[in-house]
Formats: structure tokens, C-alpha cells, sequence
């Protein structure tokens, strides 16, 4: 992937930056893999917010990701790599060999015809999913499942990887993107390789009506709201917080204080925290 720069036309040009997305090969998505998906603008059952600044933005539909890659042996060819407007990553179709197709996440350097293929006796190649057992220590990994048989629930987002640096009984020690250490189950399924379109966290938005189109609504600061709206509102003029310490619109702290449960059932599993 590149980015694409642009002149100081105009203020939403001056700092603006775009994929060309160059490693797209078609905008037509697999029907077969879209399902509608309604977009709440974070509100919940009762029509209450309870997730702030959404709203608006472009219609999009949701495609269907083989997370599990529980597709055992049987090859399947890339068709295809696509643009996911759900995901900052993008998306490859697989044409298996007893014809059905499905969607993967994108790992950097797969190649339209390459064959990938999940099991355990599979080559250590980009794009094949292994139990983390039969993967070499050192290896970059990506899609990883925490519970066997769940799905890849981490390391998905574009341009990350994690490495496997020991093996110890039934657990196999992973350094995260985010600088964790963590411990998981050996029999969990992981995809070989780092996610692919890794430029984009470089990407400038450079406008604000940009976000808008991504159903991001503008973000207020609480200290310059009404005490009904937020803890840190009220007061005259430029006025601080008014208390010892940030907190949420729910009152709960905020700017990094810990909040993570002390008594969560999946600490043990963590052998060094994230900074």
C-alpha cells in the first residue's frame, strides 16, 4: 500500500492523505458474503445513547470473515482482494477447491493466486492457519484465537502481528502488538504473517467532514459543558475540572487511571501488561 499526498488546494487538502489503494483488485464484493448491517448511531434497545459522537455516515454492508479458518485441508485460491468498509484492513476471497468461497483478512505480501490452507500439517507460509503448536518460535502471527475453536479475536487490525517466543506444556507465550505478554492454549488457530495494508495508521484525515462520512459526530469537551451533561462541566469562563482527578461523563476515572476488574478471570494469562 501507498499513500497518496495532495497539494494545499483548499484547508481539507493542506494536511490530507488517502490510500490509492493500489492492491485492490476489484470493487465488486461476493454477494453471497453480504449481510445487512443497521447502524445504531449508538444508541441502544431503548433508543438511549450510550455510546457518544456517532452518527450519520455512508451506508455500508457487512462481509462475512472466516475468522475461524476451520476449513481443514482443502485449499483455496486468492480471487480476489477487496476494500472492507468495516475494517482499517483489507480483505481476500478464497476460492476452495469443493467450491465454496470465503473472506480472510488480507496478509501483507499474499499474491492474487496464491493457495492457502488451514490444518496442522501445513507449510509455514504466509496466508495458512496452524495451531499455535506446530508454528516455529519467532514466527509473526495474526488472527489469533483465545478460546480453541472460537475464532481469531485479536491481532486484526491493520499492520499488526504478534510473535510467539516460548512453548511451555499446554501454553504458548505471544508478544502482542500493544507490548503484552500473555500466555494462550496451544490448540488455538492462528494465521502466518502480519496483516496487510500496513500504512494505515499514517493516513491524515485532514478534514473534519471526512469523519462524518465515517459516522464519527464531533467529540466535545466535558469542561465546556452544562454540570446537568458532564462532571466537569459548569462554572465561569475558562474554568478547570473542578476535581482532583478526570473523570468520564459517567463519573468513572479517566486519563490513565486503570479500570481493568482486578478479580478478571483472564489476568492470570497475562505475564506482563501492556504500557
Amino acid at each position: 500500500m501507498t499513500i497518496r499526498l495532495y497539494k494545499a488546494y483548499t484547508p481539507g487538502t493542506r494536511n490530507r492523505t488517502v490510500s490509492t489503494f493500489s492492491e485492490i483488485t476489484t470493487n465488486k464484493p461476493e454477494k453471497s458474503l453480504l449481510i445487512k448491517n443497521n447502524f445504531t448511531a449508538g444508541r441502544n434497545n431503548r433508543g438511549i445513547i450510550t455510546s457518544k459522537h456517532r452518527g450519520g455516515g455512508h451506508k455500508k454492508k457487512y462481509r462475512i470473515i472466516d475468522f475461524k479458518r476451520n476449513k481443514l485441508n482443502i485449499k483455496g485460491k486468492v480471487a480476489s482482494i477487496e476494500y472492507d468498509p468495516n475494517r482499517n484492513a483489507r480483505i481476500a476471497l478464497l476460492n476452495y477447491q469443493d467450491g465454496e468461497k470465503r473472506y480472510i483478512l488480507h496478509p501483507r505480501s499474499l499474491k492474487i493466486g496464491s493457495i492457502v490452507i488451514s490444518g496442522q500439517d501445513v507449510p509455514i507460509e504466509v496466508g495458512n492457519a496452524l495451531p499455535l503448536e506446530y508454528i516455529p518460535l519467532g514466527t509473526a502471527v495474526h488472527n489469533i484465537e483465545i478460546k480453541p475453536s472460537k475464532g481469531g479475536q485479536i491481532v486484526r487490525a491493520a499492520g499488526t502481528y504478534a510473535q510467539i517466543v516460548a512453548k511451555d506444556g499446554n501454553f504458548i507465550t505471544l508478544k502482542l502488538p500493544s507490548s503484552e505478554v500473555r500466555i494462550v492454549n496451544k490448540k488455538c488457530y492462528a494465521t502466518i504473517g502480519q496483516v496487510g495494508n500496513i500504512d494505515s495508521s499514517n493516513i491524515s484525515i485532514g478534514k473534519a467532514g471526512r469523519n462524518r462520512w465515517l459516522g464519527k459526530r464531533p467529540h466535545v469537551r466535558g469542561v465546556v459543558m452544562n454540570p446537568i451533561d458532564h462532571p466537569h462541566g459548569g462554572g465561569e469562563g475558562k474554568s478547570p475540572i473542578g476535581r482532583s482527578h478526570p473523570v468520564t461523563p459517567n463519573g468513572k476515572p479517566a486519563l490513565g487511571e486503570k479500570t481493568r476488574n482486578k478479580k478478571k478471570y483472564s489476568n492470570k494469562y497475562i505475564l506482563r501488561r501492556r504500557k
